[in-house]
């Protein structure tokens, strides 16, 4: 009896490594078959973009602002990419980064603001230039592909954009722009909601700012551009006054995006 179970066990150990196994197996194939559908120009700041988070949770604002300024300077290299959504990512990072700073730069140590010197007038103005550009960016760079196929978005992008990929590997250059046709695709649907993230951030700044009447208009157009932005439609009740809103137990369950 005793030795059916250690067989067992054994056993139960032998497939669950094997389970392990398989399972990083598959993990390495599949953001190896992903990372080589992406543009190689640029494929460097998207690993980048990977330790963001990491920078943000850990509040070091010189490697938030470092990180931001390489991806942006990869981006900016290939005439494709240099108004492209990814831009618009950053710029608006950067003006949510200077909001932070300004809403709680005095409890943030000296060694971990790069800005510590600036008046918090200052950071605000800073914010507010990249949140704009941001809105500039996602107002934009849609307009060439608004409302066409896939088909159609690939002939668009295609003649100049295989420019410096490797013309002697077909096979290749065929992969990178099927996904850069998806992700043109996909960056077209979260478009609304990214420029509703900016104009919440853009309706901060003015209310830091003192004026109130600009902010509501910017948090108006943030529910208008996506009706499930609470933060905006919370920023907005405050300045009138009204009962804020709690997330429901879906909401924090799968809590929506934030924008990148």
């Amino acid at each position: 009896m005793e030795g059916t179970r250690t067989h067992s066990i054994r056993t139960l150990i032998l497939v669950m490594v094997a389970i392990v196994i398989t399972g990083v197996l598959i993990a390495r194939s599949y953001y190896g078959n992903k990372n080589r559908s992406v543009d190689p120009r640029v494929l460097h700041a998207r690993e980048l973009y990977s330790h963001y988070d990491q920078f943000a949770r850990a509040g070091d604002f010189p490697g938030i602002f470092l990180l931001l300024d390489s991806i942006e300077d990869i981006y900016r290299q290939t005439a494709h990419y240099s108004q492209s959504f990814e831009v618009g990512v950053v710029e608006n990072n950067r003006a949510a980064a200077f909001l932070t700073l300004a809403l709680y730069g005095d409890s943030i140590p000296r060694e971990r603001n790069p800005f510590h010197e600036l008046l918090p007038d200052s950071i605000v103005h800073m914010a507010l230039n990249h949140a704009l550009n941001a809105i500039q960016i996602y107002e934009t760079w849609p307009l060439i592909y608004q409302g066409l196929s896939g088909e159609e978005i690939r002939e668009t992008l295609e003649p100049g954009f295989v420019d410096g990929l490797n013309p002697d590997d077909p096979s290749m250059v065929e992969r990178i722009v099927s996904n850069r046709v998806r992700e043109i695709e996909s960056a077209l649907r979260e478009n609304d909601r990214r420029l509703s993230v900016c104009h919440t951030n853009l309706g901060v700044i003015y209310r830091l700012q003192g004026n109130h009447m600009e902010a509501v208009g910017q948090y108006e157009k943030a529910i208008a551009l996506w009706d499930r932005n609470l933060e905006a439609e919370n920023n907005l009740n405050r300045i009138l006054n009204k009962p804020l809103k709690k997330r429901n137990i879906l909401q924090k369950i799968f809590p929506p995006e934030k924008g990148i």
